[in-house]
């Protein structure tokens, strides 16, 4: 039987269909099944709705659109391509998931213009897009004037029953629906398949009831197979409600117009392969041949150049109108746009002697963002329900971001800490020259540790306030005690990991934190006070690691520490020193800047003629040996902490001046 000729909306769905599954046939891997269902979702939505210009993907007033099913990455790529994108030509599509390619197998924003996340792990891309949608509605209150919008975007997802089913997506969107995101419409593609099989194996929840709950506003297309009146009718009923973000639940065949595959877990993620491919044309009376799209569809898609020049055009002169009117607006609009920090941004940092009151690094880290508050607007970020634990208030700032203050600049993540990391993500992600921060324990990075990669993977400048650093926390035990953790994050190729020593150091690590914008940063911050050192410096924080204290002529050991154990270090270098050892102190706030500088630094500072040298640091030793070789030690933890105040754990675990007397004595004997 002959299939009847097809419609153009037809036409152009079975373009987006055949690119899938070409390509990865083509590559002999990937997932074809969720592009052939979800392809009429992706054209209604790019070819009617979606504001942006294919030849300038980076426009600012575009719409985001986001692939929360990653896996589902031809279903974009191919978008992208049939709308004239320039970085996904014909031959890309052809090299997919290829060493080089501009398609790789999951969106990467780094390798391919247009798109908009990383969205690798389920359920990262719609916990993003609620960052993104946070970015706009905030910039939006805050610039916006009633004559003259210049911040005004929807964030569209595109999400899976896998990402449904990840709890990162839930923490998302249950502070979606409290913060009334009315700008953040999820098309979920409900097509009941997961790699297991049909998803009623696990998975039997009412997913739209739980969305209602949350203060979603909830449809549901029946037919998401040809229906694309009903689909787009939807999406405009999603623009119409302003105080909800919206979900519609599009019903579709996982795999459409595969005979053999079609509606079942075998087309999730394998190649229909050239036979099935075949019946597949025959199914859907597709004529053409591998890769090649039929000029009408291109015609069609294609308008969205000119929609595209023309939508920009239209909000250039917005935004010149804006200039003339709003002087001081635009010029601080228009620097946040380009990744300018405003002059004097840093000024009132702190700076220390060793007279001054020793704080703990968290209470330092407070005075550093009440610093940067005032002089640092692009600033925003809050914490994970632990506000006055880790000090991540502005001071001077009043009221928060809620749905009736968006402008304010304070974010309760409440206890979401995957969501923070993701939504922070999202912020960045945003590329209108927001700098996120989020706080919360150190330990808890485990439960950011997949949105945390993604910063570094994705170089997002955002900015980790890690507090309760180490054993010192005390009674809260070894659940609360992160012995692994700073190593772990030390591993994550990207990520900056300070863990500074004093209030000098803080304000070090600030700084490059904020100056980073391509590489997020961990402030590991301690809970217990510690002496502000007479030789810290906030400038050489940007060394990773430098002499702080030094000897005449070459050491006969050399102390390395990190936060508190820093003054360790430097309280026994002074009991050596006055039994004729010759000591130096090395503070190592960062590894991955010290591991940075030139051989000839790093030959300086930690000379290969002096093979004594003790590490002292409240952490597992993973990573230290590289610097204390095999004729060094270490005062460190090879086992999790105890209940006790944190003084008493200290002691108990031998982080103690006598301690690291002791050890050095015996290094030396």
């Amino acid at each position: 039987m002959v299939a009847a000729p097809a419609s153009l909306d037809t036409l152009c769905i079975n373009s987006i269909r055949f690119l899938a599954v070409d390509a990865v046939n083509k590559s002999k891997s990937g997932h074809p099944g969720l592009p052939m269902g979800c392809a009429p979702m992706g054209y209604t939505l790019w070819d009617k709705f979606l504001k942006h210009n294919p030849k300038n993907p980076k426009w600012f007033n575009r719409d985001r659109f986001v692939l929360s099913a990653g896996h589902g990455c031809m279903l974009l790529y191919a978008l992208l391509h049939l709308t004239g994108y320039d970085s996904v030509t014909i031959d890309d599509i052809k090299t997919f998931r290829q060493w080089g390619s501009k398609t790789p197998g999951h969106p990467e924003t780094f390798e391919t213009p247009g798109v908009e996340v990383t969205a690798g792990p389920l359920g990262a891309g719609i916990s993003n897009a609620v960052g993104l949608a946070i970015a706009e509605s905030h910039l939006a209150a805050k610039f916006n004037k009633p004559n003259a919008t210049v911040v005004d975007h929807y964030t569209y997802v595109v999400m899976g029953d896998g990402c449904n089913q990840e709890g990162v997506a839930s923490e998302a969107a249950s502070l979606a629906g409290h913060l009334k995101l009315g700008k953040l419409i999820a098309l979920y593609d409900d097509n009941h398949i997961t790699i297991d099989g049909r998803t009623d194996v696990s998975f039997t929840e009412d997913v739209l009831k739980r969305y209602e709950a949350y203060g979603w506003h909830v449809q549901h297309v029946a037919d998401g197979n040809t229906d694309v009146d009903a689909i787009a009718k939807a999406i405009e009923a999603a623009k119409a409600v302003t105080d909800k973000p919206s979900i519609i639940k599009i019903t579709t065949t996982i795999g459409y117009g595969s005979p053999n595959k079609g509606d079942t877990a075998g087309v999730h993620g394998a190649p229909l392969g050239e036979e099935e491919a075949d019946l597949t044309r025959k199914q859907l009376g597709w004529s053409y041949g591998p890769f090649e799209i039929p000029q009408e569809a291109y015609d069609q898609f294609r308008q969205a150049i000119d929609r595209g020049a023309s939508l920009e055009a239209e909000w250039n002169q917005t935004l010149a109108t804006y200039r003339t009117q709003y002087p001081s607006e635009a010029a601080e609009f228009e620097r946040m746009l380009r990744g300018e920090l405003p002059e004097g941004w840093d000024k009132d940092l702190p700076s220390y002697t060793a007279d001054d009151k020793g704080l703990a690094t968290r209470k330092h880290s407070q005075i550093c963002l009440g610093a940067l508050g005032p002089n640092l607007p692009e600033l925003i970020g809050g914490s994970a329900d632990l506000t006055h634990s880790n000090y991540t208030d502005i001071k001077g700032e009043t009221g928060s971001y809620q749905p009736e203050t968006p402008e304010k600049r304070y974010l309760h993540f409440g206890v979401r800490e995957h969501a923070m990391a993701a939504v922070l993500n999202g912020i960045a992600y945003h590329d209108s020259g927001l700098i996120p921060y989020g706080g919360t324990f150190l330990v808890f990075a485990d439960y950011m540790r997949g949105s945390m990669r993604l910063s570094a993977l994705s170089e997002l400048g955002v900015i980790y306030v890690l507090t309760h650093d180490s054993i010192g926390v005390g009674e809260d035990g070894p659940t609360h005690q992160p012995i692994e953790t700073i190593p772990s994050l030390r591993a994550m190729p990207g990520m900056l990991v300070f863990r500074p020593g004093d209030g000098n150091e803080t304000t070090g690590a600030y700084k490059l934190a904020i100056t980073n914008r391509k590489r997020p940063s961990s402030l590991c911050l301690s809970r217990q006070g510690m002496a502000n050192q007479a030789n810290s410096s906030a400038d050489k924080v940007a060394l990773g690691g430098y002499i702080l204290e030094d000897c005449d002529g070459t050491p006969d050991l050399i102390l390395i520490g990190t936060g508190t154990e820093l003054d360790l270090c430097v309280q026994a270098a002074k009991q050596l020193t006055t039994e004729g050892k010759k000591v130096r102190v090395v503070s190592m706030p960062c590894v991955e800047l010290f591991d940075e500088q030139s051989d000839a630094y790093k030959e300086d500072v930690l000379p290969n003629a002096v093979r004594k040298r003790i590490v002292v640091e409240a952490a597992e030793s993973f990573g230290w040996h590289r610097f204390i070789g095999l004729d060094g030690d270490s005062i460190t933890m090879n086992r999790f902490g105890a209940s006790a105040p944190g003084g008493t754990c200290m002691k108990e675990f031998g982080f103690t001046v006598e301690n690291v007397v002791a050890k050095s004595k015996a290094l030396l004997a």
